[in-house]
């Protein structure tokens, strides 16, 4: 029976291996609190962001790049970052293009909130944006109703299968022009909740993630069921490449990251106005 001064927090991510993986201990009951405990909610990143500018769940993933979009209503939470160190979100197309030559195209992208879209928009201004479900993306290149498409989560280890070529690797453009990791997604708190809880759910986030990293095989048999038909291999490699020593501790490479990044995106024009990064712990 709970405690009557537990506090339930709506906890909302993506069904993807990844966050499976890192929220395995909390969704599974491994790590429990007296003080809080969460409803889980599945959804996808483009729909998470804009929930989150409605200020709908006390606790979600988002894409780095929707943060000045909620700044005024949540702070950023220090564990929990999927971030790309010399990789991540790649444009593929059926034709092998150079990346100068898809200047003018019509690109297939998973939302306008994604980071994945801030990269490409900064790698390349020009480009007509078709917004389309991330899982269908790759039907559309295929099918030519786009020239290219912006692809995220899994379909990043097997778009190469299906005759795909990569135009662009934008984790790899940003660390070779920054000198930075990519930030792509993180977890952010109300600021209505308590202090207090906040650093609860802080400290349950940050140890869910460590108990998934000292447990990686039950973890992984967990996060399988989100993995989109990988094969176990291919879904080990994935969480590898974005739960990493970045998203138990984003430290200060993180936060700069996401400065460089937000500011440019100003500088750019694409975001409205600037923002100061907030992170909890």
């Amino acid at each position: 029976m709970k405690p009557k001064e537990a506090s339930e927090i709506t906890c909302a991510h993506s069904p993807d291996s990844d966050d499976a993986f890192m929220f395995y201990a909390l969704a599974t009951k491994k790590i429990r609190s007296r003080r809080v405990e969460f409803r889980h909610v599945l959804e996808d990143i483009e729909t998470l962001n804009r929930k989150a500018i409605e200020d709908t769940y006390e606790l979600t993933a988002i894409s780095y790049h929707a943060y000045p979009y909620v700044a005024a209503k949540y702070y950023l939470m220090s564990s929990g970052s999927s971030v790309g160190d010399g990789y991540g979100p790649v444009l593929a197309a059926i034709h092998p293009y150079a990346p100068g030559e898809i200047k003018g195209k019509r690109v297939g992208v998973p939302g306008k909130l994604t980071t994945a879209y801030l990269a490409l928009r900064l790698f390349q201004p020009d480009f007509e944006a078709v917004e389309l479900p991330f899982d269908a993306i790759l039907d559309a290149v295929q099918d030519r109703t786009v020239d290219a498409g912006l692809v995220i989560h899994e379909a990043q280890l097997t778009y190469a299968k299906g005759g795909f070529h990569n135009v662009v690797d934008l984790g790899r453009w940003w660390k070779k022009t920054h000198g930075l990791p990519l930030p792509l997604g993180a977890n952010a708190i109300s600021r209505r909740l308590d202090p207090s809880v906040r650093a609860e759910c802080c400290r349950l986030m940050r140890e869910s993630i460590q108990y998934a990293l000292e447990n990686t095989e039950e973890a992984l048999n967990y996060a399988m069921q989100f993995a989109r038909d990988l094969d176990a291999a291919l879904a080990e490699k994935f969480v590898g490449m974005y739960v990493n020593q970045y998203t138990l501790d984003c430290g200060d490479v993180i936060p700069q990251a996401a400065q460089k990044l937000l500011d440019l995106g100003y500088e750019a024009g694409i975001i409205p106005h600037r923002v100061t990064v907030e992170f909890v712990r």
